[in-house]
């Protein structure tokens, strides 16, 4: 039990932070967070569903059809600074040893293929600077400084869908761009387009100007009309930090101190969308249209795929709830759950638990095959319950030192893209309760600074494992073209 102060319980209830879920919190920090339980490794016909090329095709064309009457929305976690991108660079800038350095001219010697480019040469001609002669000067550092800094293009503190991430031959796109031509190909049900960016405060007035600028553009081009909100992480779901030895962390006025926590955090946000179907994509995990075909294909597919499932757990729902069920339609049912939707059930299960077990939010998520791309994985996973069902896991997750747990987990054979098409509305067109369904023994500890002093910062289970823990799970392999991932500067030059 903490013994919080009177201002303690006024700071909190200022900022919308229960006492109890801080004090919880700090429980956390005291006795860390337990390693999955690993059962096996999610595999093809086990656990892993792989579409054929008729099926998909199938899938595709029956897609529109099954809009009818539908809200998509485009769900796009997009708050992420892009100062991660540009880390070795970063390091140029105060560490000029001979390994920095040659990272550095690598960039320096590929900076015109990048789209900033010209923008960039722009920034420095404004104040005087020729890129060509800065160049042949060997001013590197200033033009670095230039691209990152703030009397540049500012790039090392601008969220990444603001930043210019494809070039065309008449055109360069930032990623915000590419979200918008994706949402038209495969987010729009009759000429409307939903999109919801999760922003931070202090950036949501650019994404504002930006679109702003070329929505009208793009409407045309397309043919379709764009509604895009924003939100922000709510403050109420920040966590709170703790001293080494896991005491409250106090700022310099004594206050308690809450950090973001993490993107699992943003099942707040999904679940106050009023929506039928969503699809969930990173911000930097975009394509240049004349490659975004398998994108768009499997994207309409997952989505036609969730909604047929759906349209038979409703149905299946609607007469388990009737309690006109027979063994016969029961053992139908049960084979659905468990071949179709992925459900464990116990061998002496009832109605009344195919009931529980149907009626949950449910998602599909993309499953790219292994080749070394950084991501957490598909297992089947063992609760403290017993039972065990379908998670992404994230390596970290895992516990290394148990040689059996780790074998399972260099057995995976797919990752997570973070590529998912969701719905969470009951067979009576009720939202469900998202966060009745998150998992709050899972999470992340990590050492953080504040000023010259280290504190322990807490994560809340990540949106895509932790926080979806109890849905209803399907992992679909899909192709690794559908995968462009920009984590690093020079990911903008794989296109």
């Amino acid at each position: 039990m903490v013994n919080f102060t009177s201002q303690d319980l006024e700071f909190m209830r200022q900022r919308g932070s229960a006492p109890e879920n801080v004090e919880h919190q700090l429980e956390c920090f005291q006795k860390g967070f337990d390693y999955a339980d690993l059962d096996r490794a999610a595999t093809i016909d086990d656990g892993i569903v792989r579409l054929d090329a008729d099926l998909v095709e199938e899938l595709v064309a029956d897609y529109p059809n099954m809009l009818s009457g539908k809200k998509i929305v485009k769900f796009v976690p997009a708050s992420g600074a892009a100062s991660r991108m540009f880390k070795e660079l970063y390091s140029y800038l105060s560490d000029d040893t001979p390994e920095i350095r040659e990272k550095a001219l690598n960039f320096l010697q590929k900076l015109p293929k990048f789209p900033f480019f010209e923008a960039l040469s722009a920034a420095l001609q404004k104040d005087g600077f020729d890129m060509q002669q800065e160049l042949k000067n060997q001013n590197y550092k200033l033009i670095v400084r230039y691209l990152l800094e703030s009397e540049g293009l500012n790039y090392g503190n601008q969220p990444k869908g603001l930043l210019l991430f494809h070039r065309y031959d008449d055109k360069i796109r930032t990623a915000v761009e590419e979200h918008l031509v994706e949402a038209a190909l495969y987010a729009q049900n009759g000429g409307e387009c939903f999109l919801h960016f999760t922003v931070s405060p202090q950036h949501q007035a650019g994404f504002e100007k930006l679109l702003q600028e070329v929505v009208p553009a793009y409407e045309q081009q397309y043919g379709v009309h764009y509604n895009i909100d924003f939100s922000i992480q709510d403050p109420a779901t920040d966590t709170v930090a703790a001293e080494l030895d896991n005491a409250p962390f106090r700022d310099e006025n004594g206050n308690l101190l809450f950090r973001p926590a993490g993107h699992g955090a943003l099942i707040h946000n999904l679940g106050k969308l009023d929506a039928d179907v969503v699809f969930v994509k990173n911000i930097d995990n975009v394509i240049t249209e004349d490659k975004v075909a398998p994108t768009v294909n499997y994207k309409k597919a997952l989505a036609a795929y969730l909604l047929q499932l759906q349209s038979r757990a409703f149905q299946y729902l609607e007469v388990l709830e009737s309690g006109d069920v027979d063994e016969m339609m029961l053992c139908e049912m049960l084979d659905f759950a468990e071949s179709e939707l992925m459900i464990s059930m116990d061998e002496d299960f009832s109605a009344e638990a195919l009931y529980e077990k149907l009626n949950r939010p449910i998602r599909i998520c993309g499953m790219v095959k292994n080749e070394g791309e950084p991501g957490g994985g598909p297992f089947w996973v063992t609760n403290a319950d017993g039972e065990t069902s379908l998670q992404i896991v994230e390596s970290s997750q895992i516990n290394k030192k148990d040689e059996e747990q780790y074998g399972i987990m260099t057995n995976a054979t797919h990752f997570n893209p973070v590529d998912m098409v969701c719905a969470f509305r009951n067979y009576k067109g009720e939202k469900f309760d998202l966060l009745q369904y998150v998992d709050p023994e899972t999470g992340f500890i990590s050492s953080k600074s504040y000023g010259d002093r280290t504190l322990k910062a807490l994560e809340l289970p990540g949106l895509w494992n932790g926080a979806m823990s109890d849905w209803i799970t399907i992992f679909v392999e899909v192709p690794i073209e559908t995968f462009n991932p920009v984590k690093t500067v020079f990911d903008l030059l794989r296109r």
